[in-house]
């Protein structure tokens, strides 16, 4: 059995990578209320970026935390079309369940199918970026620990969708994305000890990309879209600072003519 080390790099990976996690849910929580408050292409539009704020933070926390996953005994490899794929699954399913709370008409059902539908869309990111793994033996997991890592993605998922029909103030916003942050880093932990490694060591060389050579660049790129997109949500005025643009402005028209 090789040695796994979760934090190789001390708690600079499980922090920043639980800090990826609440600003992808912030931003995605924020953009869901937004669409929520909107009509036509607008409210498409909100959903659209909430769901690749979501899914961009759900992924961007997995491989963050990865950076700091070693096994004594063999090097790692990822294998660069299966985890970008497992970013894209990310994306498409969160998406699924974001669009399944916006448009949804009864409220309680669409919660109820957003949040399984997200749920498993997190957890299958995360076990579609373990099958990307490449090292020199097999790799082994706790069905029980697993099933409970797909319970908290479920239970987390569904949480935020709550939160996103029922929180409106940034305050709030802020409160339940810190909740769900945590709620990703623990499902991402959980299912991370349900790993165990039989390493056969070998000189052959590993196929795929190391981590500094795909993984962290990728994962710089989705940070930033998220810092700038949080940006752009911030600075954009809500629909009730826009109807009260156009109140403030009528006075003004009426005088005029």
């Amino acid at each position: 059995m090789g040695h796994l080390d979760h934090a190789a790099f001390g708690w600079l990976t499980p922090v920043l990578s639980y800090v990826m996690a609440c600003i992808g849910a912030a931003l995605g929580l924020r953009c869901t209320v937004r669409a929520l408050g909107a009509t036509g292409r607008s409210r498409r539009n909100w959903l659209l970026t909430a769901a690749s704020a979501i899914g961009t933070g759900i992924w961007t926390m997995h491989f963050v935390a990865m950076l700091g996953f070693s096994v004594s005994g063999t090097e790692m490899r990822y294998n660069v079309p299966l985890t970008i794929l497992s970013l894209l699954v990310a994306m498409v399913v969160v998406g699924a369940g974001v669009f399944a709370v916006g448009y949804g008409r009864d409220r309680g059902r669409a919660l109820v199918l957003g949040g399984l539908t997200t749920g498993l869309g997190v957890a299958s990111m995360h076990y579609l970026g373990m099958a990307a793994l490449r090292l020199h033996g097999q790799v082994h997991y706790d069905p029980g620990l697993v099933g409970l890592s797909v319970v908290i993605a479920v239970v987390a998922a569904t949480a935020a969708l709550w939160a996103a029909l029922n929180i409106k103030s940034p305050v709030a916003v802020a409160i339940a994305s810190l909740v769900m942050g945590g709620a990703v880093s623990s499902m991402h932990y959980t299912g991370m000890i349900a790993v165990s490694v039989r390493v056969t060591p070998s000189g052959e060389a590993l196929p795929g990309a190391t981590a500094m050579q795909f993984i962290f660049p990728l994962a710089v790129g989705l940070g930033s879209y998220l810092f700038l997109t949080s940006a752009f949500v911030a600075l954009s005025p809500t629909a009730g600072e826009r109807e009260a643009s156009a109140s403030a402005q009528r006075p003004v028209e009426s005088v005029a003519r």
